[in-house]
């Protein structure tokens, strides 16, 4: 199915499909090219949901020392969104330092961190140096069941690969060309795209 979009205009995509991308370039390409609907919201989901909640109350009433900052205005939930990259976001804490700007995601779980959530990171990044107009050369994941901070340096590198990767999902997006799907066979077993992948069966 061909996405109409005017001239000049980018396929509009979000954090979630960065992230999505390095698990498996054919989720994004799913929901953006074949546009499957978006899987019911699940149990783990709900209590995701509900754990976030619970830790910005927290996170508001504490200091930065978690982060190892003694400074630094922090924003809930800051809805992000970059015409320039065609990119959209919601990040769950952004740190706004006199000399940079932090993002932060809160994760539900004992880590450890995996290389897609290094790229959401970096496009949360990208997006909040946007915003406030000042270097994010750093981001924060916070794992909230071992109240424990990571801090994820963001690279040139990473900002580049994060990039490209937007350029191959609207690639394959505006060329109707499923991509090559993840060589890690044993995430398949769980997709619920599995029935439209018919070469992992």
């Amino acid at each position: 199915m061909q996405v109409s979009l005017a001239a000049g205009e980018l396929l509009p995509l979000t954090v979630t499909d960065v992230r999505q991308h390095m698990y498996c370039p054919r989720i994004p390409f799913f929901h953006h090219g074949l546009r499957l609907p978006v899987r019911p919201v699940t149990f783990r989901m709900q209590e995701g949901r509900r754990a976030h909640e619970e830790q910005e109350g927290r996170e508001a009433r504490r200091t930065l020392h978690a982060y190892g900052l003694t400074d630094g205005e922090r924003h809930f939930g800051v809805q992000l969104r970059s015409a320039r990259l065609g990119l959209a976001g919601k990040v769950d804490l952004v740190i706004v330092r006199a000399v940079e700007v932090i993002p932060v995601e809160w994760k539900d779980s004992e880590g450890p961190l995996a290389l897609n959530h290094k790229y959401q990171l970096t496009a949360y990044a990208l997006l909040c140096e946007e915003a406030w107009r000042r270097p994010a050369r750093r981001a924060f994941v916070y794992w909230l069941p071992r109240r424990r901070a990571t801090e994820v340096p963001v690279t040139p590198a990473m900002r580049r690969h994060t990039r490209r990767v937007l350029g191959e999902i609207r690639a394959a997006v505006a060329s109707e060309r499923m991509p090559p799907g993840t060589r890690q066979l044993g995430r398949c077993r769980v997709c619920e795209f599995l029935n439209w992948c018919n070469d992992r069966w």
